[in-house]
């Protein structure tokens, strides 16, 4: 038996057929999400290469013991709502369903956020596994996280999620899209790590931060921040520090809460690898509440990560 996970992101989806037994994802695709084919439209997109895997895998879409869908957004306590999802243009829209409509053969469907889905996949054989209380941030654009309590997903007291990407880390600081100022967002997310390499692009022409951007502030990414600091540049080590000051402080307050037996770290900016969680892990050690290490690990699933913890929900509902 198979369950569809199915990953809505901003340019593309990510579709899979998950055993429902092993949780091992068997096939998967990817194709363009047009957020000018509204939900509807998405919905009937979903369908077509749902059933084009099937085909593949030599079952019938009925078959299928239900379909999970992630979204990077914030979903209504009941699950039938994405209340608001900016990358994709939706809100306030009734995806569940629209899905429902689309596969009304089958019976069960979930709909979650995108970095919860993370955390569950890592709940499937990942870093989290045998876990009863970890954390997931998911280190992109913004910062996702998900929470796992008592080796369930939290979905918070009143349904509304978590959204660790928005503790307040500077009351004073940089206006964060949510409209409050300082939010670990503003201070963890690559998005920091590209201004102050634009910043460096603009004022020191001659740093190698400037010369990997081709001397265009429009051409910076994270990626060119991160690469300059392992070659030891000066300006780029300077933001990585900083950096690694403020997301070791974030980490360490979320273990003040949850005394998690994990920490994963999943998102782009986790691809640095050691460079990135070695200095983390000893920030962490001497800044959290117990002064010990916690294990700070990098996710195991990257860009299935979605899929997989999305299948992830109806598998603990079977």
């Amino acid at each position: 038996m198979f369950i569809a996970g199915i990953d809505i992101g901003g340019t593309m989806i990510k579709a899979g057929l998950v055993e429902a037994e092993s949780g091992v994802l068997t096939v998967r695709c990817q194709f363009p999400f047009d957020a000018v084919k509204g939900m509807s439209g998405t919905a009937a997109d979903i369908r077509m290469h749902v059933d084009e895997m099937c085909v593949q895998q030599g079952v019938q879409t009925a078959e299928l013991a239900g379909i999970g869908i992630s979204v990077p957004g914030s979903i209504s306590a009941d699950g039938s709502m994405v209340l608001d999802a900016y990358n994709l243009n939706f809100h306030n829209v009734p995806i569940r369903e629209e899905i429902q409509k689309a596969f009304p053969e089958l019976q069960r469907t979930a709909i979650l956020n995108d970095a919860n889905a993370a955390a569950m996949a890592e709940l499937n054989n990942g870093v989290f596994t045998g876990c009863q209380t970890a954390i997931m941030l998911t280190l992109g654009t913004g910062i996702g996280g998900g929470i796992i309590l008592n080796g369930k997903l939290f979905n918070g007291g009143n349904g509304s999620g978590t959204e660790p990407g928005h503790v307040i880390l500077n009351y004073d600081g940089e206006l964060c899209t949510c409209g409050n100022r300082g939010c670990v967002e503003t201070l963890c997310a690559s998005g920091w790590l590209i201004r102050q390499g634009q910043n460096v692009c603009r004022t020191v022409p001659d740093s190698l931060i400037s010369r990997k951007a081709g001397g265009s502030p429009s051409q910076m990414n994270a990626k060119i921040v991160i690469d300059a600091a392992k070659e030891g540049d000066a300006e780029a080590l300077k933001i990585f520090h900083a950096y690694l000051d403020q997301l070791s402080s974030a980490i360490a307050s979320y273990i003040a809460i949850l005394d998690p037996e994990v920490i994963g770290i999943g998102g782009g900016v986790a691809n640095a690898g050691d460079f990135l969680f070695q200095p983390l892990r000893a920030l962490v050690a001497q800044k959290n509440f117990f002064r010990r290490e916690y294990p700070i690990l990098h996710a195991r699933y990257g860009n299935t990560a979605g899929i997989i913890g999305a299948a992830e929900m109806i598998r603990q509902a079977i």
